[in-house]
């Protein structure tokens, strides 16, 4: 059995002494320059004097710098001290670090994030008193809680910089002059809160105390859990270990070993599958035969009896029909196999994170969750839609040190980092007050404006005060949140009239032309008056959506291993015997440059995945929309049961149900889409797995860098001994570790993260079934520190250069050509053999947003459909997909990339009824018995076969109908569209664009389904309108017809009225979205209708023209039809 890398800490990267490099700038293990400055007001940089720096090399240029370096081993290191380490820690906090291709990663240390004040010690720009040296206004360093750090006995208060400039010179404290004495910041004895005990160095030659400072915890002791973890000293996983034989005597309750604690405890699952009632499913698979028989001798009827008086009607018809029925199969199919699902929290609990003789303060043994939220655009955005989805993220249930939060700020936009820095500020209340009172959701707006009793099942006394408070300060929070575009606006403004009173200045000094007005670039600035390295309101070179420098800047620094309780001091709420901590919340903006493709969202979800394995690496990825908040705070909980359960090890990603708030009662446009979550996911969860929708997904970190799942036969076995590192190559035995940098990058950091997310993602072994587990306890121990290096690390990796000649976007992370990235990523997924888990809740995991606008719902559907298209003519057609996939689950995947080509057919079907009513002929040549029957027993088993499908789904008859209705909406309008816009890209690379072009806005503007009777005018509209044009008219034309005739066809009438009735119904819906509210209609509405009804009316005289006067008179080809 293999173990874990004996991985170098990241704190060990540093080099304690001087650079080797005696030249300007110093590089990493990848080449990847670090300089460290502060910038001025005129956004020049300024040199910061650092640690650890050999004083007696003179530093040329304006930087000094320091090498960056990964060591064979850490424990080589000296010892550092516990002060430098905070330092080192809020120096990383307060730092915005920019970098990118070409260019050096500088490290801003920003004095003010946002104009409001920071309170909490975590986050960015949190202040400390004032530093006692004389000429310097810097703030002296903070403790987890936010107390001063005064590294010596006489309390001598002092700054960061100005406390490593005295460790440098003299060693002395500027305030007693007498030495610091290293190590002695925390005069407590060494605690072992987390179980473990002293242990004996390897080989018994080294003091623990040589160890490097990555080996201590965060009261400044020594860990041995981390040493045991990065080190070989001993046997086994972790901090899961097996002492050598004697080593503690022979007292067996005095050994440390990786069994569990409680053996006699029976083993429990933590999840369940429950299958649909037998009385349910049986018929219901009995019926999907009976229908696809019926339909064969259907369609066999057909071709056998033509109508050779309307040949052109029936074998448009019968084409028809046959892909209709084929299309059918692809859908019902993969339908045969629908299962539930459930979990126990509680079991969860009681493996993870119960309190035992190892482990007494209960510290959780779950592992890392890194969350991920994406946006690109603050205008269609709104940042406080954003910013309440971060809080709902900040606040989850689930271990406070084990959730890092990444924000991906696609446009490089100042008012989306303000705003997120807004929420981290405002989570200092938010987030404890959710853990006090219990709240749920944990989004504040939708919190607050829940129509229920906020206070019932609530105990304490103090919740209607305290949820009061909370009101308030969240009315506040959302005024700020509003007021940041004018408030960076009125900024901005202000200092760019001070650069041009300065450039006036200088030109008046220098004698130049006085006329000549100042080229003064309109610069976007920053709270701490300096330039926002992102996208400018006025672009700018180096300052544009497409060309800025990547952006990294840790708003919330990681938080402590323990719990850190607050009081009832200096808060607005009581916060006493409350965990205070918040999680990890970083914002990122990747670097674009002109020339790159950048990949749009998938490229962005990507550039997080490499960083957040720098900085974090979480085993497991959850993904969010900016718009879709967790509305259920134990949700990851819930899908962390069928990845830590038996057989976990196998699934590569849960997939959660979208619920959306905000649709009309009656969903008129079918946005709940019930029939597919509820229905068809629910169906392949009985398959290989539902497919990946595009958020509300939990990531297997391992399954995205494009690995097989854990196969007994091809994993390397380990040979000499237990403590042999595991390595890429273990997993996939075909990949030459020589090869990393062509599949991954060449980021040595990334590549060792690898095994490492991979191990912390196994489920523990407590069951002779789990083969890839883990003993328990080994991810108990504390997260390291972040430091400079490892954020110019991940700076790196956000790139735009980073992916060139790497397989990012083919096989690994998300894949690339396509709009919906989603459904080729998951299919790559399960074509290698993973399979995934739909996770439905009893309360909903999230909630989110959707288009009740018909136009926007429209282009929503559009945009998938193409996205289908490409991934019908592309490699991941399921045709072509490997024998690991199985047969219903390629039958699914074949239906996602050809169900937008039944539009073809569904319009041809939709017009025949009028064609059938206007000719006076129909599809079959008489209506008889047989025809009758066979559609009589169709109709009756769809029927039959809807109703057992909302019994095992749940959804409801309305929905069902609901469904169907838009289903033929979208297939005549959105579905037509994008076969089009597909082939011409396929084919011929054209790209075509449907975009709006006028619209007609609601009166009412509180109403808050006011978006619902909004018409705005799209090209997509054509379709649908003449189809609806077309059947009304015929329908008309063929009852006077038959009503005015000699000899009336009742039966004629009657099958093309039927279906031409069938056809309206669906589209009632569409409808009444284009009556708009009071029918207000858009002029191009009636436009189009007056031009359809002259130019049918034109057709129709051309068919069948008046006859004159002479021949009425010897009854000779006269129409006995005419207007009364």
């Amino acid at each position: 059995m293999a173990s874990l890398s004996s991985q170098p800490s990241k704190k060990g990267m540093r080099s304690p002494g001087g650079s080797s490099n005696s030249q300007g700038g110093s590089r990493n293990s990848n080449g990847q320059t670090v300089k460290f400055a502060r910038r001025t007001l005129s956004g020049r940089y300024v040199s910061l004097s650092r640690e650890d720096i050999d004083m007696s090399e003179e530093s040329s240029g304006d930087f000094m710098n320091y090498t960056v370096h990964i060591p064979p081993t850490p424990d080589n290191q000296p010892m550092d001290n516990s002060v430098a380490a905070k330092a080192e820690e809020q120096y990383v906090s307060n730092s915005l670090f920019t970098g990118g291709f070409n260019s050096v990663t500088r490290a801003h240390l920003m004095d003010k994030v946002i104009d409001s004040e920071v309170s909490h010690p975590q986050m960015a720009g949190a202040k400390g008193a004032s530093c006692s040296v004389a000429a310097c206004d810097g703030k002296i360093m903070k403790d987890e809680r936010g107390n001063d750090v005064t590294p010596c006995e006489c309390r001598y208060k002092i700054c960061r910089d100005c406390y490593m400039d005295a460790q440098k010179d003299t060693g002395l404290c500027p305030g007693c002059k007498e030495p610091y004495r290293v190590g002695d910041y925390d005069d407590d004895g060494p605690e072992y809160s987390n179980g473990t005990l002293k242990l004996p160095a390897p080989n018994g030659k080294k003091d623990a105390n040589n160890m490097s400072m990555t080996k201590r915890n965060q009261g400044g002791d020594f860990d041995h859990n981390r040493w045991l973890f990065e080190t070989s000293g001993t046997y086994g996983y972790g901090n899961a270990f097996q002492p050598e034989d004697d080593m503690y005597g022979d007292d067996e309750d005095d050994r440390l070993h990786g069994d569990l604690e409680n053996n006699d405890k029976p083993w429990k699952p933590l999840s369940r599958r429950i299958p649909i009632p037998a009385a349910i499913l049986s018929p219901y698979r009995l019926l999907i035969v009976t229908r696809l028989v019926v339909l064969g001798f259907f369609l066999h009827w057909r071709l056998m009896h033509p109508n050779d008086d309307a040949v052109w009607l029936w074998l448009m018809s019968i084409v028809c029909e046959i892909w209709f029925a084929f299309s059918w199969i692809l859908d019902q199919i993969p339908k045969l196999c629908p299962i539930n699902r459930s979990t126990d929290l509680e079991v969860l609990r009681e493996k993870f994170e119960l309190s035992s003789p190892s482990n007494p303060t209960g510290r959780s043994d779950l592992p890392g969750v890194d969350l991920f939220v994406s946006t690109a655009d603050p205008e269609k955005e709104p940042p406080l839609v954003t910013a309440n989805t971060i809080l709902s993220i900040l606040a989850v249930d689930y271990p406070v040190e084990k959730v890092s939060c990444y924000i991906s700020d696609d446009g490089g936009a100042l008012l989306t980092f303000e705003a997120m820095a807004e929420a981290a500020s405002f989570a200092d209340l938010w987030v404890p007050f959710c853990r006090k009172h219990d709240i749920e959701p944990r989004n504040p707006d939708a919190y607050f404006n829940l129509k229920v009793d906020p206070t019932k099942n609530k105990s304490r006394s103090d919740f209607v005060k305290d949820r009061r408070s909370m009101k308030r300060e969240y009315d506040e929070f959302k005024v700020r949140i509003n007021g940041l575009p004018d408030s960076i606006r009125r900024r901005s403004e202000a200092f760019n009239a001070r650069e041009e009173m300065k450039m006036l200045k200088h030109l008046r000094e220098t004698g130049a032309d006085p006329l000549e007005k100042p080229k003064v670039l309109k610069a976007t600035w920053m709270a701490d008056g300096t330039h926002w390295p992102g996208t400018w309101a006025v672009p700018s070179r180096e300052h544009s959506k497409g060309d800025h420098a990547g952006i990294l800047q840790v708003m919330l620094k990681p938080p402590s291993s323990d719990p850190l309780m607050g009081n009832g001091e200096d808060k607005l709420v009581d916060f006493t015997d409350v965990d205070i901590r918040l999680p990890m919340f970083v914002y990122i903006s990747r670097e674009k440059r002109p020339g790159y493709d950048h990949n749009k969202k998938a490229g962005a979800m990507n550039a997080l995945v490499r960083g957040s394995a720098i900085l974090s690496n979480g085993p497991f990825i959850l993904n969010l929309d900016c718009d879709h908040y967790i509305y259920n705070c134990k949700a990851i909980r819930e899908g962390m049961c069928f990845m830590m359960d038996r057989g976990g090890e196998d699934i590569c990603y849960i997939q959660f149900p979208q619920r959306f708030e905000g649709i009309d009662p009656s969903d008129r446009y079918a946005n709940h889409n019930t029939v597919f979550f509820d229905g068809n996911m629910r169906a392949l969860d009985g398959v290989q797995g539902p497919v990946y929708v595009g958020t509300g997904c939990m990531f297997r970190r391992f399954a995205l860098y494009g690995f097989d799942p854990p196969n007994p036969e091809r994993m390397t076995q380990a040979k000499d001994s237990e403590t042999q590192p595991l390595t890429t190559s273990d997993f996939d035995p075909d990949l030459d570790v020589n090869l990393l940098p062509k599949r991954f990058g060449n980021s040595t950091l990334l590549a060792e993260s690898i095994p490492i997310c991979e191990f912390r993602g196994r489920p523990i072994a407590d069951h002779p079934a789990i083969k890839f587990g883990r003993p328990p306890g080994a991810l108990r121990i504390p997260r390291e520190p972040l430091d400079a290096a490892t954020i110019a690390e991940a700076v790196s990796v956000i790139s735009c250069w980073y992916e060139d000649k790497t397989e990012w976007g083919d096989r690994v992370g998300w894949i690339y050509g396509s709009v919906t990235e989603d459904v080729v990523t998951g299919y790559r997924m399960h074509n290698r053999g993973w399979r995934s888990i739909y996770c439905i809740t009893k309360r909903d995991a999230f909630r989110g947003s959707a288009p009740i606008n018909l136009t926007d719902r429209l282009h929503q559907v559009l945009r998938w459909a193409t996205g289908s298209v490409e991934i019908f003519f592309s490699r991941n057609n399921a045709l072509l997909a490997s024998r690991r996939l199985k047969i219903l689950q390629r039958l699914a995947y074949l239906n996602v990339g050809i169900y937008p080509f039944t539009s073809v057919f569904l319009i041809v079907y939709c017009f025949l009824p009028a064609l059938s009513l206007i000719s006076g002929q129909f599809i079959v040549k008489t209506l008889n018995i047989t025809f009758l029957v066979y559609l009589l027993i169709i109709t009756i088993c769809l029927i039959m076969l809807a109703i057992l499908e909302v019994k095992w789904s749940g959804i409801g008859l309305e929905e069902w109908w609901r469904n169907e209705q838009f289903w033929l909406i979208s297939g005549t309008s959105s579905h037509l569209a994008a076969c089009v816009q597909g082939l011409l890209k396929v084919i011929a690379g054209i790209e075509i664009s449907f975009t709006l072009t006028s619209k007609s806005a609601g009166e009412d503007e509180d109403d808050i389904y006011a978006d619902l009777y909004l018409v705005k005018w799209t090209s997509l509209m054509i379709p649908p309108i003449v189809i609806a044009m077309i059947n009304i008219l015929a329908l008309v034309i063929a009852f006077s017809r038959t009503v005015y005739s000699s000899v009336p066809q009742w039966s004629k009438f009657m099958g093309g009225a039927f279906f031409s009735f069938w056809v309206l119904a669906h589209l009632y819906p569409f409808a009444k979205g284009l009556m708009g509210r009071r029918r207000k209609t858009p002029t191009i509405v009636f436009v189009w209708s007056g031009l359809i009804a002259i130019t049918l009316s034109l057709l129709w005289i051309a068919i069948n023209p008046p006859t004159g006067g002479a021949a009425q008179a010897e009854g000779v080809g006269g129409s006995t039809f005419e207007f009364p």
